[in-house]
């Protein structure tokens, strides 16, 4: 008979994380399917943890089998609106393609680099990008002190995470006066980030997980000239914000005569799952 020591340790199921959610919108034609194809190619890559990848879009043409699909949600604008971006916000929705628990939404014009887990490890019930981080400070913002609050808060929202359909009060809210909101916010992403600031709900993700590709990886000004751009350390997303646009980066475009850029296989290899 074994003594205690010596017995065989007992068989315990070892713990899995629950599912989680990787979201994101394509419509129009700005976009083709490989947009999606590559970033769901990208999510399998660095999301260890089991997950959806669902894709909500008004054509399915060209997507891979891998991409689950769903339909484009219906939202009401305001009559004549032309920023489309406001559709974003149809995410909130209380139910939509069966989704449940923790969402990551992500932008079709991104490219992940690193490790996505650590962004459904991040405590808080509204995760986003802030927006000061992805550009540079207009000079002399400062002297509107309260527009200078107000911008500094701001969210860009090409990266959030949340909990499907518990923040359904943000979709609700724009449709009480879809023309109102586009009185009182430029786009989607400041009405979303003030709603949730006002609830206390808004939280950013640390600084160097979504990176801006031309103020984060691509080196200033002349430097440019002497170096390639590189990935910053510990990087998950890189993020196209402003220009160039990641269509221009990948195709050696983008360029400036106060800035080059250089050799970029490295964001190749990353957009194309290499």
């Amino acid at each position: 008979m074994n003594s205690p020591s010596s017995a065989a340790p007992a068989a315990f199921p070892v713990p899995t994380a629950s599912p989680v959610n990787v979201i994101c919108m394509k419509w129009g034609t700005l976009y083709g399917p490989e947009y999606v194809n590559n970033l769901c190619r990208g999510v399998q890559l660095h999301l260890k943890r089991p997950h959806r990848f669902v894709c909500f879009t008004d054509d399915t043409t060209g997507l891979d089998p891998v991409v689950e699909t769903a339909p484009l949600p219906a939202l009401k604008m305001r009559d004549g609106e032309t920023d489309t971006r406001w559709r974003k916000l149809s995410v909130f929705a209380r139910d939509l393609a069966g989704l449940s628990g923790p969402t990551l939404f992500l932008d079709l014009d991104l490219v992940v680099v690193g490790s996505l887990d650590a962004l459904f490890d991040a405590p808080g019930e509204f995760l986003v990008i802030r927006d000061d981080d992805l550009f540079r400070t207009k000079p002399f913002r400062w002297l509107n002190r309260k527009r200078d609050a107000f911008l500094a808060m701001v969210g860009n929202s090409s990266v959030f995470r949340y909990e499907f359909g518990a923040h359904a009060d943000v979709l609700e809210d724009y449709l009480a006066d879809p023309a109102q909101a586009a009185v009182d916010y430029e786009h989607e992403q400041q009405f979303l980030s003030d709603h949730m600031f006002r609830a206390g709900k808004l939280r950013y993700w640390p600084r160097q997980w979504c990176v801006s590709f031309k103020n984060d990886c691509v080196p200033k000004n002349l430097a440019s000239f002497l170096r390639d751009p590189s990935l910053p350390e510990d990087a998950r997303i890189v993020v196209f914000a402003g220009h160039p646009k990641m269509g221009e980066a990948l195709n050696g475009g983008g360029q400036k005569w106060y800035r080059r850029i250089g050799d970029v296989t490295w964001l190749r290899k990353a957009w194309y799952g290499a």
